[in-house]
């Protein structure tokens, strides 16, 4: 057992008694979350009431409609502070997966931090918050949905419910580009091959996520093309998406979600941004090739990140001025990348 794996699974051994003493649970992700976040909030939740827990899932954000089809249910609320305060104050334990900042809580934060309930932080991100009274973090996990996985088969021996594997299944496969990204090994691909056998469709899952956009997602897609630019010899490419082109296209935040992939995909480019303009500024997307730590220039805009994929939101920026100080800052990291 290497020492990652010690680490891991000495967390994991810390924190799984909580989920057979206590009884009432709240399960949170991140503000505007993506599949890994939704995925793995769902899975948990469906495994506690399964067991008998009461389990709830209250979230800043609505869920994009790419992702309802994991929550038929509608077990997913937003978070409404009249009606779910109490709720969240007398929980005895509050779990946050897919970060682990509470500020990422949005309208959350101040009902989770001031409730007196265990907080258990489960994440693969960098540079944790200590605000939680456990946490189970694997910075070289390749999504929250990894770790889930491999907390529930310490809880139970297999199969995991096919309503679990599934949502696992699509948390993996969101947060690793549909397994293309580097931290993707043999041992993603024998998880996923459990969730398989255990009830995921595969086929199902990727249609429901990445063949189901709107018109409006479509036509935002070919102005956010139309807007792409390279800087640095070929090897930065970016573009903008700003608020008339949402509300030309009848678009949201939400369905810029995996547009980053199309800079990226630009031969010679290592380096690629995304400038998304929102209400009270700018949201910016990092990614980058090989070693290049992209992370590094989302914090020097206080944002994070991993590696080659990070993000910061800038508020107050105006979208023209934000990305001329991220490209000009960007050029040690591409000219590092070159020599």
């Amino acid at each position: 057992m290497t020492p990652r794996d010690l680490q891991r699974t000495e967390a994991i051994e810390r924190v799984a008694p909580l989920f057979t003493t206590h009884r009432s649970f709240v399960l949170t992700t991140h503000v505007n979350p993506d599949g890994d976040g939704l995925g793995s909030e769902i899975a948990l939740a469906a495994w506690l009431r399964a067991a008998g827990k009461d389990a709830r899932i209250i979230n800043h954000s609505p869920t994009p409609a790419i992702y309802r089809f994991l929550d038929s249910d509608r077990q997913v609320t937003v978070f409404d502070h009249e009606r779910d305060s109490g709720v969240i104050a007398a929980a005895e334990v509050i779990i946050v997966l897919d970060t682990n900042h509470p500020g990422r809580l949005g309208s959350m934060e101040q009902a989770v931090r001031a409730s007196r309930a265990l907080k258990v932080c489960i994440d693969h991100h960098l540079n944790p918050d200590p605000f939680a009274d456990h946490a189970i973090i694997d910075e070289e996990a390749t999504s929250t949905g990894e770790i889930v996985y491999r907390l529930l088969l310490h809880l139970q021996p297999p199969p995991l419910p096919p309503l679990v594997a599934s949502a696992l299944y699509c948390a993996i496969m969101t947060d690793t580009g549909s397994f293309r990204y580097p931290r993707v090994d043999g041992e993603t691909h024998r998880i996923v091959a459990d969730l398989i056998t255990w009830g995921a469709d595969p086929v199902a899952i990727y249609g429901e996520v990445f063949e189901r956009w709107s018109h409006g997602r479509i036509h935002l897609l070919g102005e956010t093309l139309m807007s792409l630019k390279t800087e640095y010899g070929g090897l930065l490419a970016h573009v903008t998406i700003t608020k008339e082109m949402l509300r030309r296209t009848s678009t949201m935040e939400e369905d810029t979600e995996n547009f980053t992939t199309y800079p990226m995909s630009v031969e010679g480019v290592t380096v690629g941004l995304l400038f998304l303009e929102i209400d009270n500024g700018v949201k910016v997307s990092f990614r980058s090739k090989g070693e290049i730590a992209i992370n590094r220039l989302a914090q020097m805009f206080g944002g994070n990140g991993h590696t080659n994929a990070a993000g910061a939101r800038i508020e107050g920026g105006k979208i023209d001025e934000v990305r001329r100080k991220i490209i000009a800052a960007a050029q040690e990291f591409v000219t590092t990348r070159r020599t």
